[in-house]
C-alpha cells in the first residue's frame, strides 16, 4: 500500500501535465472529450491535495515520520537531484489552488472555453506551474515552474476579443518578462556565491560563507527578492495588475488571484529558511523591516485604487493588491502567531477574490449596453472598450430563478469577505492578524509599527466598505430599470461554492488555525525541513524515506 503513496508529492505536477498534453491530441471541435479530461484532472488534483494535507500532518508516519514529504526525482539525493517537498504550508497552498482551479474550470464550461484554441490545455499547464512552484525544493526549478505558469498565463490572458484585453495583456507580459530576467540574475548570483540552489542546502551553507561570498550572496538575495515582490504584486511594480486581471476572462481573473500568492509563498519559504543564516536574520528584502514597509505602501495604494475603480473587475483587481499588501505588512511585522494568521487570511482572500472576479462579469450583464462607459472616455474609445452583446463570448444561457437575488447576496458576501467584516472568514483572518500584532512579549509599550498596521488594516476595510457600497448602489439600486441577466448554472455554482467554502472556513476556524499553528512552528524551526531534504537516502527505492526511519 505504501508503494503508491510514496508518489503522492509528484502527482500535483504529473496530473495537469498529462491532462494538458492529452487534450492536445484531440481536435479543437471535440470539446466534450476535452471537458471530461479537464474535469477528471481537476477532481484528481483536489483529491491528491486533500491527501497531502493528511500526509503533512503526520498521517503516514511509516514513510514520512516528521510530516515533511520529500520526493527525489530519479532517486538522486539532494542537492544534486530535483527535489519536491511537501510540508503543511505547501499542502495548504496546493489545496487552495485545487479548489480555485476546479471552480474556475467549471465556470469556464458555460462558454468561456470557446474563447480560443487550446484553452483547456493552457489552463492545465498553468495549474501544473503553480503546483510545482509550491512543491519544488530548489530555486532553479522554482524559476522553471514560475516560467511554465507564466507562459500559460500569457496565452490565457490574451484569449478572447477586445483591444483592452490585448493592451492589458501586453503590459502583463512585459512586466513579468522583466521580473523573470531579474529572477534569473538573482539565482545566478546566489549560485555563484554558494555553489548550490537547493533551498535546504542553501540554508545550511550560507552561515559558513566567507565574507566576500556572503556579500555576493546577499546581493543575489536582494535581486531575487525583488523578483518575488514583482510576482507578489507589491509596490511600486503592481500598477499593471488591476487592468490586466480586470480585462482577462472571468475564470482567468479568478485563477490569476492565486498567482500573486506564489510570490508571497516564495518570500515566506526562503525567508524562513534563511532566518538563521546570519546574526541579523534573513537578508534584504526577506527580513522583517523591508517587507513591512513595502507591504504598508502596497496596502495604502491598493486602498486608494478601490476608491478610484469604476468597474467591478477593476475593483476586484485592487482587492488582490490589498491582500498582498496586508500579507507583506503582517509577515514583515512578525510576532508569535503572525505567519499562521497570515496564511489563514491568504486562503480567505483568494476564495473571496476568485468569487468576485467571476461574479463581476455576471453582474455587468444587468447593465444595458453603454451604461458602464467611464466618464473620461470619449464615445469612440468607450464603445471600443466595452463588452459587445453581439460577440460570441457574450452569448449566455438561461434565466435562473431569483437571479438578481443571487447576484445581490453574492455581492454582499464578497464585500464582507474583502473588507473583513463579520461574520465571514475575512473578519476572522484580519482579527487573527491584528491579535498577533499585539502579542509583543516583554515590552512596556506597544511599538508604533503595530498601531500603524492596525490603522492601515482597519482603514482599508472602511474604505472598502465605502467603495463597495457605492458600487453596489450603482449596480443594484438604480432608479432606471435593471436588465434581468441570463446566468448559466455552471457559472452560478462555482461562485456559490467558493462563498460557501468561506463560510465553512469560518465555522471550522478552530481546527484550521490549529493546523496553521503547526505550520508556523515548522517554519520557525526550519532544521526539520533541512534535515528531511538533505538526509534522504541516495537512490532509495522509496525515494522519500529518511535515514534511520525505515520499519
Amino acid at each position: 500500500m505504501n508503494s503508491w503513496l510514496e508518489h503522492l508529492p509528484i502527482l500535483p505536477v504529473v496530473i495537469p501535465l498529462l491532462a494538458g498534453a492529452g487534450m492536445l491530441l484531440f481536435a479543437e471541435p471535440r470539446r466534450t472529450a476535452r471537458t471530461f479530461i479537464a474535469l477528471g484532472a481537476a477532481l484528481a488534483n483536489l483529491a491528491v491535495a486533500v491527501a497531502l494535507i493528511v500526509v503533512a500532518d503526520g498521517g503516514i508516519p511509516d514513510i514520512w515520520p516528521e510530516g515533511v514529504a520529500v520526493y527525489l526525482l530519479g532517486g538522486w539525493q539532494a542537492p544534486f537531484g530535483i527535489v519536491l517537498v511537501v510540508d503543511r504550508l505547501s499542502a495548504v497552498m496546493l489545496l487552495l489552488t485545487a479548489v480555485l482551479a476546479l471552480a474556475s474550470l467549471v465556470y469556464s464550461l458555460a462558454r468561456w472555453k470557446r474563447m480560443g484554441p487550446h484553452f483547456q490545455s493552457l489552463f492545465q499547464f498553468l495549474i501544473m506551474g503553480v503546483n510545482g512552484a509550491f512543491l519544488t525544493g530548489d530555486l532553479f526549478n522554482l524559476f522553471v515552474f514560475v516560467e511554465v505558469l507564466l507562459a500559460a498565463s500569457y496565452g490565457l490572458m490574451l484569449h478572447g476579443l477586445g483591444t483592452q484585453r490585448v493592451k492589458a495583456g501586453l503590459h502583463y507580459i512585459a512586466i513579468n518578462l522583466a521580473g523573470s530576467l531579474v529572477f534569473l540574475i538573482g539565482v545566478s548570483l546566489i549560485y555563484g556565491a554558494s555553489g548550490t540552489l537547493n533551498m535546504a542546502h542553501l540554508a545550511a551553507r550560507v552561515p559558513a560563507l566567507p565574507e566576500g561570498d556572503r556579500i555576493l550572496f546577499e546581493a543575489g538575495a536582494a535581486i531575487l527578492g525583488v523578483a518575488f515582490l514583482v510576482k507578489a504584486a507589491a509596490w511600486p511594480l503592481n500598477f499593471w495588475l488591476p487592468s490586466a486581471y480586470g480585462a482577462a476572462a472571468p475564470p482567468m481573473g479568478a485563477v490569476f488571484s492565486i498567482l500573486s500568492k506564489v510570490g508571497i509563498y516564495a518570500l515566506l519559504r526562503l525567508g524562513a529558511l534563511l532566518s538563521g543564516s546570519s546574526a541579523t536574520g534573513a537578508p534584504v528584502p526577506f527580513n522583517d523591516g523591508w517587507l513591512f514597509g513595502i507591504g504598508m505602501v502596497t496596502l495604502a495604494l491598493g486602498t486608494a485604487g478601490m476608491l478610484a475603480a469604476r468597474q467591478p473587475q477593476g475593483l476586484a483587481g485592487y482587492c488582490v493588491i490589498i491582500s498582498s499588501g496586508t500579507l507583506l505588512a503582517a509577515l514583515g511585522l512578525g510576532g508569535d502567531g503572525m505567519k499562521g494568521a497570515a496564511v489563514f487570511y491568504l486562503g480567505s482572500s483568494v476564495l473571496a477574490t476568485g468569487a468576485f472576479f467571476m461574479l463581476s462579469e455576471m453582474i455587468e450583464r444587468t447593465q444595458r449596453f453603454g451604461d458602464n462607459i467611464p466618464d473620461e472616455m470619449n464615445d469612440s474609445a468607450g464603445l471600443d472598450e466595452l463588452p459587445d452583446p453581439s460577440r460570441p463570448d457574450e452569448v449566455v444561457g438561461i434565466v435562473l430563478p431569483a437571479a438578481m437575488a443571487f447576484l445581490g447576496l453574492s455581492f454582499v458576501s464578497c464585500a464582507l469577505l474583502v473588507t473583513g467584516l463579520p461574520p465571514l472568514s475575512g473578519f476572522v483572518g484580519k482579527f487573527m492578524i491584528l491579535s498577533a500584532a499585539l502579542a509583543v512579549p516583554e515590552v512596556e509599550t506597544v511599538p508604533l509599527s503595530v498601531w500603524a498596521l492596525w490603522a492601515a488594516i482597519l482603514g482599508s476595510g472602511l474604505v472598502g466598505v465605502i467603495a463597495l457600497s457605492r458600487m453596489g448602489m450603482r449596480l443594484f439600486w438604480r432608479s432606471d430599470e435593471i436588465v434581468t441577466p441570463q446566468l448559466h448554472l455552471t457559472e452560478a455554482a462555482p461562485v456559490a461554492g467558493l462563498l460557501l467554502l468561506s463560510i465553512a472556513l469560518t465555522a471550522g476556524a478552530g481546527p484550521v488555525t490549529d493546523y496553521l499553528a503547526l505550520a508556523e512552528k515548522s517554519l520557525a524551526l526550519p532544521q526539520t525541513y533541512i534535515d528531511a531534504v538533505l538526509a534522504t537516502d541516495l537512490l532509495s527505492p522509496t525515494a522519500g524515506r529518511v535515514k534511520g526511519t525505515e520499519r
